[in-house]
């Protein structure tokens, strides 16, 4: 080959890789263009990338920081920014469009969908007022963040990035929306969350929100979880906000991840407790059986109440451990959720998780005292319980019920009084008969009473007068002697006992 065609061949095959290089290049950028570069410095202020033009572009750092003000790109990272402006010497980019611009930079926003920066001017009807390349647009308060907006002015003054979701009338009528980004950063998150997270880690969080059905935990930005109630605390009792306050940090563990049936989001699973000790590995050998606790009634089954003990420890009050003094048919009778009582633990099965727990034998059984605090002929005052055919029960203590026979109210000599006494009307009555054994108590009225202190009523009569006997024939017989009261000769030690007898009488 000639040197002349070498030379043509060079001309030729520069000229090509000069055109080739033209076509790759980006030096027919606009304003307002979205290009993708690459980072080849990092400065104090500033971060340069590489546009792929004969200029490179260059971003502020703040732009391309996180909320902690950490930069979040290194060398060689790539990137996708919006040209603001051009010379000869640098091409300023940004995240989004702003500063001075005409109608058509709006339009053309709107078209490609391209953020541009605005600031929130004031409030209006339904939402905000936005200024944007020196015009007034509309933000619905809807529009303004992904949460319900309690103080819509806490947003005037501030600046954001907004996506143009309406173009009406020539540019007259222009809504924008800060949500739609918002939404499409925390989908983003979402994606590398569900990445980098399975079940069962142990993540940090803060508490945004408090419901009666549990609290809900911000994971990372847009994304939440929810601690239901039951996962707050091994204790029933616990009220979630006597747990935790809006705006705690916390250490939750991560029971599930889904994605939710509407596709919009993540439903998370978290729990509390299961970072905390298993409460029933700190009762054992701390809770034995005849201790007497103070509890709070959790909540009532037909059967009994369920009594926590501990933090996360409950014990069963069946309905036949409730009292002593009467029979209880429903527990809510007696006991009610959130009420203390004092219990006494009959049995605990650790191996079953089960405690049996007697609020009767917490009170005490009052028939232990019966023998020392009533006496057989003690006259007592009463209150009616309720009449039956046989009889009226009056209530002579708590626990302790006594039965007036209607065989001792007929004999008493006041049955109409008697007969008319209601439920809850006083009485005074004297103590017949106690039986411990069958837990019985027979009451009588106005009647004699039987006991060790009976004295027949015989040796408190005065002897008859004796009658005068008819004189006999035989003179050498004396006329039989009477005795009057007060005269005892001849009676010996029984006389004795009967003239103190009649004193004792008089």
């Amino acid at each position: 080959m000639s040197e002349k065609n070498l030379e043509t061949n060079g001309e030729e095959s520069f000229a090509e890789l000069f055109e080739a290089f033209q076509s790759e290049s980006n030096d027919n950028l606009q304003v307002g263009d979205k290009i993708k570069g690459t980072v080849i410095s990092i400065t104090k202020d500033s971060v340069f990338i590489d546009t792929g033009s004969k200029v490179d572009g260059v971003v502020d750092r703040d732009e391309l920081t996180d909320g902690e003000g950490e930069l979040t790109v290194k060398d060689g990272d790539t990137v996708e920014l919006f040209v603001i402006s051009m010379n000869n010497n640098e091409i300023v980019l940004s995240k989004a469009m702003s500063g001075a611009g005409g109608l058509n930079m709006l339009r053309e926003a709107y078209e490609n969908k391209v953020p541009v920066e605005g600031k929130v001017a004031e409030t209006c009807k339904g939402g905000f007022r936005v200024k944007m390349m020196h015009r007034k647009v509309f933000c619905p308060v809807s529009q303004i963040d992904t949460t319900f907006v309690e103080d819509a002015e806490s947003f005037v003054g501030t600046t954001h990035n907004f996506q143009i979701i309406k173009f009406e009338e020539n540019g007259r009528n222009i809504v924008v929306s800060r949500r739609v980004l918002l939404e499409q950063e925390q989908e983003k998150v979402r994606e590398q969350f569900v990445k980098d997270v399975n079940a069962d880690a142990v993540l940090e969080g803060k508490v945004t929100k408090i419901m009666p059905f549990g609290v809900f935990v911000e994971l990372a930005p847009g994304v939440e979880g929810m601690v239901h109630v039951s996962e707050l605390s091994w204790s029933r009792t616990a009220k979630p906000e006597e747990i935790v306050q809006p705006g705690d940090e916390v250490s939750v563990r991560v029971l599930s991840v889904e994605t939710r049936e509407d596709g919009k989001g993540l439903k998370i699973a978290l729990s509390l407790k299961q970072l905390q000790a298993d409460p029933w590995d700190e009762i054992e050998g701390k809770i034995n059986a005849g201790d007497k606790i103070t509890g709070k009634v959790v909540r009532c089954a037909e059967f009994g109440a369920f009594v926590e003990i501990a933090p996360g420890v409950e014990g069963l009050v069946h309905i036949s451990e409730m009292s002593y003094t009467k029979r209880v048919h429903k527990a809510e009778d007696e006991v009610a959720p959130g009420q203390e009582v004092a219990v006494m633990v009959k049995d605990i099965d650790m191996a079953k998780r089960r405690i049996s727990l007697s609020m009767k034998d917490a009170a005490g059984d009052p028939w232990l005292d019966v023998a020392d605090t009533f006496k057989v002929g003690q006259e007592v005052e009463g209150t009616v319980e309720n009449r039956a055919e046989f009889g009226i029960f009056i209530n002579l203590a708590p626990g302790i019920t006594g039965l007036l026979p209607m065989s001792r109210i007929s004999r008493s000599g006041k049955q109409a009084e008697l007969e008319a006494l209601k439920p809850g009307d006083k009485v005074t009555i004297s103590i017949e008969e106690i039986n411990t054994v069958d837990r019985k108590v027979t009451l009588t009225a106005g009647e004699a009473v039987k006991g060790e202190e009976e004295v027949d009523w015989k040796k408190y009569a005065k002897p008859a007068p004796a009658k005068k006997a008819a004189p006999r024939k035989s003179a050498s017989k004396s006329a039989p002697k009477t005795v009057s009261a007060g005269d005892t000769g001849g009676f010996g030690l029984l006389g004795d006992k009967l003239q103190e007898a009649l004193k004792n009488k008089k």
